[in-house]
């Protein structure tokens, strides 16, 4: 795409006068702005799903100075964001992922201290973000060998870690368990919290002029040239529409093309109130991890479960979290139990975010498919997005996630 200036209709415009125009070129500044005849203004890009990542979409476009529109029928935050503990892990998560993911997850990482001051400047919001390290515990020698294999591959990239012994590893973390062989400790990893993250999200891209409209997203449809959006509450028109949908953008109907091959994953969470020694940072069992947060509370995570779009927390997965939490950490047996929360996760058949322009339709974005790694990819997503629509800037990594990989998308 052509470098995009935006600029504002005098007055909405009717569908009645979408008829018999020719194709106009994929460029914002060349369009006649379309609105539909109840809006008050027309909306240049309008961002499908006010999760996390859609969130960052909207927030970074609308910095940049377009107009745009946020539209999800919860509130933001509400879908799998409100079950994620927000680590920002990319060494860890990386580990039985490609190099591709590794590249994504890296370059996202190195962007978080400069998001999150932008973010919180302009929010004028407090978002809890802290980059203490992981410790990821193994609790048997195989597990162990893994680790140290992990740990040779990371030092070749030049990674800060520590490969620790058993005794090494409690004195990094004393509240550990009997069952240490050794561990690996990772300083530049962290967490943020991610359910304030993306309400600061939503409350800088209005600060920046966004607009958020309350409405379920049913399709999405080319009417001379518009994209026309049809939601449970009326329809809206734009220039470009990003579907950030999460697990529900595989839902939406394209103008006839293939859905986007998105699956929920769904992954449950607890939250307890710590009241021993705090933990120093975030730790990685064989079965679950745990989540420190400052005031006191801790999170524990995640199972990983194929049961369609059932939000449901269930006593089974609560049960194996527990026990998990405690035989990694003893002292979280007395613990109080404070809920249970449940999240569903937009996976994707090669485990890769699906993040670029359809093959299908013009000028529709996809930024989804991040399963359980949207926190940490969506300050590098809002950029890719924002830099493909604005500055027509394709990074080579958009040709690793791109929709063209899954067909007519």
């Amino acid at each position: 795409m052509k470098h995009l200036e935006f600029t504002r209709s005098s007055r909405p415009v009717p569908l009645s006068e979408l008829t018999d125009r020719s194709p106009p070129e994929r460029t914002l500044a060349t369009r006649t702005k379309v609105n539909c005849e109840f809006l008050s203004r027309p909306y240049d890009i309008i961002v499908v799903g006010a999760g996390v990542v859609g969130a960052a979409v909207a927030y970074e476009l609308a910095r940049r100075g377009a107009s745009v529109q946020l539209v999800d029928d919860r509130q933001p935050g509400m879908g799998a964001t409100q079950a994620s503990a927000g680590m920002l892990a990319p060494f860890t998560e990386a580990k039985d992922r490609d190099a591709t993911f590794l590249d994504l997850a890296v370059r996202s990482l190195d962007l978080y201290d400069a998001f999150i001051e932008q973010v919180v400047e302009t929010s004028k919001m407090a978002v809890p973000y802290r980059r203490t390290g992981t410790i990821d515990v193994a609790s048997t020698p195989k597990r162990m060998a893994s680790l140290q294999d992990i740990a040779t591959r990371l030092t070749a990239r030049g990674v800060p870690l520590a490969v620790l012994d058993s005794k090494d590893a409690r004195k990094e973390e004393p509240q550990l368990g009997d069952a240490v062989a050794g561990a690996l400790l990772i300083p530049p990893h962290g967490y943020v919290n991610a359910g304030e993250l993306t309400r600061a999200l939503v409350i800088a891209a209005r600060c920046h002029g966004a607009n958020v409209i309350d409405g379920r997203v049913r399709s999405v449809i080319n009417r001379d040239g518009a994209l026309i959006v049809e939601t449970g509450r009326g329809p809206l028109a734009a220039d470009v529409v990003v579907v950030a949908a999460g697990s529900w953008s595989g839902r939406i109907e394209v103008g006839g093309a293939a859905r986007a091959p998105i699956r929920p994953v769904r992954g449950q969470l607890l939250h307890l109130g710590w009241d021993g020694v705090p933990l120093r940072r975030v730790i990685w069992g064989d079965h679950c991890y745990l989540v420190p947060w400052e005031n006191g509370t801790l999170l524990v995570g995640a199972t990983m479960e194929e049961v369609g779009f059932d939000e449901r927390t269930t006593a089974e997965a609560v049960r194996h979290l527990l026990t998990s939490a405690c035989e990694l950490v003893p002292a979280a047996a007395t613990a109080a139990f404070l809920s249970a929360r449940a999240g569903l996760r937009p996976g994707t058949p090669d485990a890769l975010p699906v993040i670029g322009w359809s093959t299908a339709m013009p000028d529709l974005m996809y930024a989804t498919g991040h399963f359980r790694n949207g926190v940490l990819l969506c300050p590098l997503t809002a950029q890719l997005v924002a830099d493909a629509i604005l500055d027509g800037k394709n990074d080579p990594l958009l040709a690793a996630t791109s929709p063209r990989r899954f067909g007519n998308v």
